[in-house]
């Protein structure tokens, strides 16, 4: 029997957990303070990445670090007065990148990446996105012949353990797929199980569609006034409070600040992003991902998208777009840009956890809580299958993969 349930966030993890409890036959309302897909999966390079296999770990390398101590690139920025309070969870970061713990890490990542598309598809069906979803893949290009041989050796590793696609483009080869570069460039490898979005908030919001049409109730509402009741839970929305059985966290970059004044102490973190959109006249056939310099170049609906690696600052601080002007100066020796399409960049935040693994399922100290967050750069990859986890979580059947490594009781809190 379906019982009613708050979602809080409607992100692409928030909406896909709604639409897989919708189709549960629960009674679930959706709160977000804005519409569907326009915050973190609004600013991403769109990829749906099913060879994101090895999460993305700690610099370990002497020479990797002090490029990022002294912000040399566009994949790496960093606040000074943000140190003091990530500096605990980045140590944590580090230690689990280490040898002795990033494999386990990596196989409980991997076990969810193999739902990514599998899991996309039948919400890609069902909601007519096929026109925003490109099945060919990306290019990973390489600016050095050391970086194709490892590009090389690191694809043909994972491509044979985890049953995925890959072919390595020497300079010729890359110079008849991609006509629009500029430069002659080593080589490239294409990866060729992801899927490319050429408008993710789209794609969330038709995703959110398919939700209410399910029976889901959207609402505006303010997260931040969610209540423990005698009967359940209850948040504020734009139509008055609306209460609920159970409540599902799915806030993002944002899901910290409510749990803390719920004495929950998770190593979370946010790694900021910026993203701009640039008119040009010959656009690549694939997105673009610039392994030396560390951006991602992707065609968009509004023109090429520039997308930044991480920045390590305040979620609220002033933005701070240094990396985008170093990806743009790269992009530009790739490829002809014109002037941006935005008067400012986008900003946004991705939320991390300390061992690279997002946080799935119940609340150790609330009943009728639920947890969905914490996917960092993956959420948009992610958002279908953990729906689908924790919906299974929730009903208590058979879960896709085994729930455990995801648990908020792996932190001790």
């Amino acid at each position: 029997m379906g019982r009613e349930i708050l979602v809080l966030g409607a992100g692409m993890v928030g909406t896909c957990t709604a639409l897989h409890l919708a189709q549960r036959g629960h009674a679930v309302t959706l709160v977000d303070r804005s519409a569907p897909g326009r915050e973190t999966s609004y600013g991403n390079a769109g990829f749906i990445q099913r060879e994101a296999v090895m999460p993305y770990a700690f610099p370990r390398s002497l020479g990797k670090l002090a490029r990022v101590a002294l912000k040399q690139g566009a994949d790496v920025n960093w606040h000074l007065d943000a140190l003091p309070t990530v500096a605990g969870r980045l140590a944590r970061y580090w230690r689990n990148s280490a040898p002795d713990r990033y494999p386990a890490i990596a196989a409980a990542h991997a076990q969810l990446i193999a739902h990514s598309t599998s899991e996309h598809a039948p919400l890609i069906e069902a909601t007519g996105a096929g026109d925003l979803v490109r099945r060919d893949g990306y290019l990973l290009l390489a600016r050095s012949d050391a970086t194709l041989d490892a590009a090389a050796r690191d694809a043909e590793a994972l491509a044979r353990s985890h049953g995925l696609r890959a072919a390595v483009l020497d300079g010729d080869a890359l110079a008849a797929a991609e006509p629009a570069l500029r430069q002659r460039l080593p080589g490239a490898v294409h990866w060729q199980d992801p899927w490319t979005v050429s408008d993710p908030g789209e794609l969330v919001a038709r995703y959110a569609a398919h939700a209410q049409r399910l029976g889901v109730r959207l609402l505006q509402g303010d997260a931040a006034t969610l209540r423990q009741t005698g009967s359940g839970w209850s948040v504020q929305t734009a139509e008055g409070p609306v209460e609920a059985a159970q409540a599902v966290v799915a806030l993002g970059p944002w899901a910290d600040r409510l749990l803390q004044p719920l004495g929950y102490r998770l190593p979370l973190f946010v790694k900021r992003g910026y993203h701009r959109h640039y008119a040009t006249g010959q656009t690549p056939r694939r997105p673009l991902f610039d392994a030396d310099r560390g951006l991602v170049i992707a065609p968009m609906r509004l023109g090429l998208r520039l997308t930044t690696g991480a920045e390590f600052a305040r979620q609220d601080a002033a933005p701070t777009p240094r990396q985008l002007g170093l990806a743009e100066r790269h992009a530009r020796e790739l490829l002809t840009l014109a002037e941006p399409v935005e008067a400012q960049p986008w900003l946004g935040a991705r939320p991390c956890t300390a061992d690279m693994l997002p946080v799935i399922g119940a609340a150790p100290h609330h009943p009728g809580l639920w947890f969905n967050f914490g996917h960092a750069h993956q959420g948009f990859t992610l958002g279908p299958a953990t729906g689908r986890l924790l919906a299974e979580l929730i009903d208590g059947g058979p879960t896709m993969v085994d729930p455990a490594p995801y648990s908020a009781q792996r932190f001790g809190t």
